[in-house]
């Protein structure tokens, strides 16, 4: 897939060479439009807007990315199943790091992958897509994202989304400004004749055009490096898990599940496996048009059907049968090794419901607390009380803390030494899932794997001695 690789980023540099124009032009003639001899200053304003967006790229996007999508990052022992199935696909894909897992407690189906670099890349899914898939549909969906990273996509893509909202961004600043600094620069040229008075409707014709139709612009661009990129998922999807009906299944599913995204949004949708707008909808299945953000999935699923083996030959073969053209380079396919279709697994989903929503309230930090009654109670982390009602018999419940361990002897010394937190001890009573309450408010998980005698808090450093 190298030819593939060199020509993403070939397409990629033309998209963000393309929307940087648009970002300029924007800035120029909207600070023409708001102020005589203004547009140099538009074009700062643009290049300034422009590098905060990059610093936020280089920085932290992948975190305010996760952040406002509610997800959060797990460890293996939340959920060994997955990273069982994370693991397999990254060695089939060749991949040289593990990606980051994350997860979102979230009913709709669906998958995205992000990753400015290597080491900070992740894979994201959502509960309702654990429950609804089983273990091919899921492997299928993980590998297709795997793709997207083996490929180099999610880079750039990320980059594109930035360039998008920078433009989306200077644009609704310049409609804004239209009303104010347009009437002004309107009076100012009206007494400087007639050729300042055409000039300024030429200007103004311009600013306009520019401030509406260069966020769609953009946008028409976005999708269409994101259209062609899905089907180069799909075609790595298919060879990583030599099952390309289980990928099939899934995309069927995801888009027939009819639940919205609670985050989802037009600047967020091509990231996915499936654009989440277009799912929630009656039909499900994404337009087939310049306005796309994915190609339609019914597409998707007819090519991915029609392979006869599970190799990039395979899936170029039927990709020409069903569309017409190429899409895999010529020297990839004479390289690539046959892949025959194996077999089902039959494996069922590999969480259900209950335990999905168990593993992304771990991970957002509640902790169960179980009354005499039966009902279990999910506390939140930053809960204050040191004790909780039951709602259902009204049974006063303390929350699970570590309790302090007698202080060190004293130590004279003529320095005085550095003293560090006294550690804390917590006891075990059962053998499953336990959580706890640090003495600084956080809140530490024990797995049923856990053997150790001790362990760390994340928040504040403490060692807490488990017993």
């Amino acid at each position: 897939m190298w030819e593939q690789i060199i020509a993403n980023r070939r397409r990629s540099a033309v998209l963000i060479i393309g929307m940087a124009v648009i970002l300029l032009l924007i800035g120029f003639s909207g600070g023409e439009l708001i102020a005589p001899n203004a547009g140099v200053l538009g074009l700062l304003f643009a290049l300034l807007i422009w590098g905060g967006m990059m610093l936020a790229y280089f920085t932290s996007a992948e975190s305010i990315l996760m952040s406002s999508a509610n997800a959060r990052e797990l460890k293996r022992e939340d959920s060994p199943q997955l990273f069982n199935i994370v693991d397999e696909m990254r060695l089939a894909s060749g991949l040289g790091f593990m990606p980051r897992i994350y997860l979102i407690d979230d009913p709709a189906p669906n998958a995205f992958a992000v990753g400015r670099k290597p080491e900070t890349s992740s894979i994201t899914v959502t509960t309702g897509l654990m429950y609804r898939l089983n273990r091919d549909e899921l492997q299928g969906v993980i590998a297709h994202e795997m793709g997207h990273l083996k490929n180099r996509d999610v880079q750039f893509m990320t980059l594109a989304a930035v360039m998008l909202g920078s433009i989306v961004i200077l644009s609704e600043i310049v409609r804004r400004s239209l009303w104010y600094g347009g009437r002004g620069r309107s009076r100012s040229d009206s007494r400087g004749g007639k050729d300042g008075g055409q000039a300024q409707i030429i200007i103004l014709i311009v600013g306009l055009l520019f401030a509406i139709l260069g966020p769609i612009m953009a946008q028409l661009l976005y999708f269409a490096c994101s259209r062609k990129r899905e089907y180069l998922a799909d075609a790595s999807g298919a060879q990583f898990t030599r099952y390309p009906e289980g990928l099939a299944t899934a995309l069927e599913k995801i888009s027939q599940a009819h639940v919205p995204l609670s985050f989802a949004s037009k600047a967020t949708a091509p990231m996915f496996i499936v654009n989440p707008l277009s799912a929630a909808s009656s039909d499900g299945d994404e337009a087939d048009s310049v306005f796309s953000s994915h190609p339609p999935t019914s597409e998707r699923i007819r090519i991915l059907r029609g392979m006869t083996g599970a190799s990039f030959t395979d899936y170029e073969a039927a990709y020409r049968k069903a569309k017409g053209g190429s899409l895999i380079g010529a020297q990839t396919l004479q390289s690539a090794p046959t892949e025959p279709i194996r077999a089902p697994s039959n494996a069922g989903p590999i969480q259900t419901r209950q335990d999905a929503h168990d593993v992304a309230r771990r991970a957002s930090g509640y902790m169960r607390v179980k009354c005499s009654c039966g009902l279990e109670i999910s506390v939140p982390e930053g809960y204050e009380q040191d004790s909780i009602r039951c709602i259902r018999c009204g049974s006063i419940l303390p929350i699970p803390s570590a309790a302090s361990t007698p202080p060190p002897p004293a130590v004279t010394s003529a320095v005085p030494p550095v003293i560090p937190l006294a550690p804390l001890q917590f006891h075990r009573t059962g053998t499953g899932w336990e959580a706890f309450r640090c003495a600084c408010g956080s809140t530490v998980q024990l797995s049923p794997a856990f053997d150790a005698s001790q362990i760390r808090c994340n928040a504040c450093g403490r060692t807490i001695i488990v017993t």
